[in-house]
């Protein structure tokens, strides 16, 4: 059974000495086969020997650090299948064997999350960004561009969509994956022409009385010299006083990073939901820790202490609804968490479209001013 580790370790010295092999393209090919299959992204032009599974975790960009245990089992699991790929041999039952390992070792190690680790998670690379959700969501959608001042500011997107038929306004930041897209979208961290961008849009859905959406993804607004001299604190705060008074309904959706002034100006509605592994706070952990403990190495006791997980916040009464991931983050099944996204979505729309459009707003009103009231 090919299952059996110590057998196919023979027969891959055995590849390994044979004269009549060795030292050829048809070693390399069979060696190839034997330990990771004819299409494995890890084995180096020339063969020399396998790599062990903890070097293909640190190869794979899609596993954090505490995630190792289940890297190295999803690699075991790669490592079966590919040494499967056109053999006569069946391994299917340890693949299974293997999965459902997988599976408990995932719900474990994400049942007892710090709050550095949710941090690591929010921030993950492959974490699905605004057009990715819009694209499943939205029937339809339309980009607008520009402020109709200044520019285009490709860290923030918005336009006119359809959810189930149903007209919607979508505003949200929007980061990148490769180097070019990062540098275009700014790393997600919006100038002052982008908050005016998204104010135009808001202003939009009042005047065609569309709700809005945002989706919340930026590690804060972009704090460059260029951004300042052209009026970035104003830009938020205008943002914050027109989005108060805004008479539509509006639902904010923290997707990622919710970073400070930057997720607060798209960030003021009358329904704030949060995914399960994003996080929303005044500061970065690292700059936290900056500040009060002098060291970024602080960071993980920054996290604990600003209490930026979606729980927390849920129990502090700051956000209003908490969506589940799928099991190990939203990049691991981006279009059920998209789908799981939209139900929950429309159903708050439902609860807000019910409220006449005065009601809405002293709602709002009193809503925003609760933030931070508390009892001795």
């Amino acid at each position: 059974m090919w299952a059996n580790r110590p057998a196919r370790a023979e027969l891959c010295r055995h590849l390994k000495t044979s004269p009549a092999v060795q030292g050829s393209r048809a070693q390399i090919a069979l060696l190839q086969a034997a330990h990771t299959g004819p299409f494995s992204p890890f084995l180096p032009a020339r063969y020399t020997a396998p790599l062990p599974c903890h070097e293909l975790h640190r190869m794979n960009p899609n596993f954090l650090d505490f995630e190792q245990p289940i890297a190295e089992l999803d690699a075991k699991i790669e490592e079966l299948r590919h040494a499967s790929h056109g053999q006569a041999f069946n391994i299917d039952e340890e693949v299974s064997r293997l999965r459902e390992k997988l599976k408990v070792k995932t719900a474990e190690i994400f049942r007892n999350l710090s709050s550095w680790q949710v941090t690591q998670l929010s921030r993950h690379p492959g974490r699905p960004y605004t057009l990715d959700y819009i694209g499943v969501i939205c029937d339809e959608f339309h980009e607008l561009a520009g402020d109709r001042a200044y520019a285009d500011d490709a860290a923030i997107v918005g336009g006119i969509g359809r959810i189930n038929g149903r007209p919607v306004m979508i505003i949200g930041h929007q980061k990148a994956r490769d180097t070019k897209g990062k540098v275009r979208r700014n790393f997600g961290m919006p100038r002052p022409e982008g908050y005016r961008k998204a104010l135009r849009l808001m202003k939009l859905a009042e005047r065609f009385k569309l709700p809005l959406f945002t989706l919340i993804d930026t590690p804060g607004a972009y704090p460059g010299v260029g951004a300042e001299e052209r009026g970035q604190s104003e830009a938020i705060a205008r943002n914050l006083l027109e989005m108060a008074d805004l008479r539509v309904p509006i639902i904010c959706t923290v997707i990622g990073e919710g970073g400070s002034g930057g997720a607060l100006a798209i960030g003021v509605g009358d329904r704030t939901v949060m995914l399960q592994y994003s996080t929303y706070s005044v500061i970065s952990p690292e700059g936290c820790a900056s500040i009060l403990w002098k060291s970024a190495e602080k960071a993980k006791d920054a996290a604990e202490a600003l209490g930026l997980t979606a729980p927390r916040l849920l129990e502090l009464g700051l956000i209003d609804k908490l969506v589940r991931e799928p099991l190990g983050g939203a990049h691991r099944n981006p279009h059920s968490m998209a789908v799981r996204l939209k139900a929950v979505l429309l159903n708050q729309l439902d609860e807000l479209e019910a409220l006449p459009v005065d009601v809405l707003l002293e709602q709002r009103y009193h809503r925003l001013r609760g933030y931070g009231a508390y009892s001795e």
